[in-house]
């Protein structure tokens, strides 16, 4: 068991790692209100749900399970109504708290409905893919979606406590693993040449297995670091959108179904490289390198979507202040820096 703490003053909490937890999560728990509303997907839900409600019972807790469908589709204001309906029903007050089991969706929508029901109630975090282990499920960003683009509706609501079981990820189709190495690229590419160059020594999934929880550990503590330093997204929090601009437009482009949130971000963080190296701001043969690793776990470099469409999507990203797109460049492997500019710039 390991454990990475977060420094957030009143809003500390500790991300724990340690195999087959998934099974023994009543014993992390350790919290005084007697409800729990467990929130995750039926595909989630149908390997996992059963152990965990399990455990958290035999820990002395009463447990309320709401499955609702796989997909970003799930993620809008749809179906926040009815979610709303069941924690009334199962009368959870301010002393109970959600946990989310799943994936980036059920992990941003269950901490918005804690961040907004009741004015704020607790939530743990159970990320069960790779993506929401070393990404969406530290550092408190939760979310829905709007048709006119991804996470437009959000708060900052840090959970109280994230646990990690490396194991889950065996049951993840190669597909969402693939997925989630898009975000562990980025934390190379942006803060750690070292970790960029391990994955390309590993060389694919099949290398990458035996140093995988060294992996996640290292990916959580560089996100760690930053949110400890800019917990609202105001500053350096920024550089983790590496990609995501180019990448979420993408996604709205079509529709979230068609293309993965992985898929696009490894697109983006090669469109703005190779947008950012014709300009002179980042050292050439930068975005080659990206491409090549980005290969080596499956993931692409580009996509046939018009450009003159993904534009218009990256005017509406929440990232704009006032008439700036506060953009993510590299300046190599390793080293990150925010670039003011707009729309234009990916023309």
């Amino acid at each position: 068991m390991r454990k990475l703490h977060v420094d957030l003053g009143k809003n500390s909490y500790d991300i724990i790692f340690d195999r087959g937890l998934i099974s023994r999560v009543g014993e992390y728990v350790g919290r005084d209100g007697k409800k729990l509303f467990v929130m995750t997907d039926d595909n989630v839900g149908a390997i996992y749900a059963d152990r965990v409600v399990s455990s958290l019972e035999k820990a002395g807790y009463e447990v309320s399970l709401c499955v609702l469908p796989h997909g970003e589709k799930t993620k809008s204001f749809d179906v926040l109504p009815a979610v709303y309906a069941r924690l009334l029903q199962e009368k959870i007050t301010r002393k109970d708290a959600l946990v989310a089991l799943g994936g980036g969706v059920i992990g941003d929508l269950c901490g918005f409905v804690a961040a907004t029901y009741l004015r704020g109630v607790g939530f743990i975090q159970i990320p069960t893919s790779l993506l929401a282990q070393v990404d969406s499920s530290i550092g408190g960003k939760v979310a829905v979606d709007l048709p006119e683009g991804k996470n437009l509706v959000g708060a900052f609501w840090q959970p109280e406590t994230v646990l990690i079981d490396v194991d889950v990820l065996g049951t993840l189709s190669d597909a969402f693993f693939t997925d989630g190495m898009a975000e562990v690229i980025k934390y190379g590419c942006i803060k750690d040449k070292k970790l960029f160059d391990t994955l390309a020594a590993c060389g694919g999934k099949k290398g990458l297995v035996p140093v995988l929880d060294d992996v996640i550990y290292r990916c959580c503590d560089i996100k760690r670091g930053v949110v400890e330093k800019d917990e609202k997204d105001k500053g350096e929090r920024m550089l983790l959108n590496f990609g995501h601009t180019y990448g979420h437009a993408l996604e709205k482009y079509y529709g979230f179904e068609k293309l993965s949130h992985g898929n696009a971000v490894a697109i983006g963080m090669y469109v703005i490289t190779s947008l950012a190296e014709k300009r002179g701001l980042t050292a050439k043969g930068t975005a080659d390198e990206i491409a090549r690793v980005c290969a080596m776990y499956g993931l692409p470099d580009s996509d046939p979507a018009p450009e003159s469409e993904v534009v218009k999507g990256i005017a509406n990203d929440k990232k704009n202040l006032g008439d700036k797109l506060v953009t993510v460049l590299l300046k190599e492997i390793g080293d990150s820096y925010l670039y003011p500019t707009t729309a234009e710039f990916f023309v």
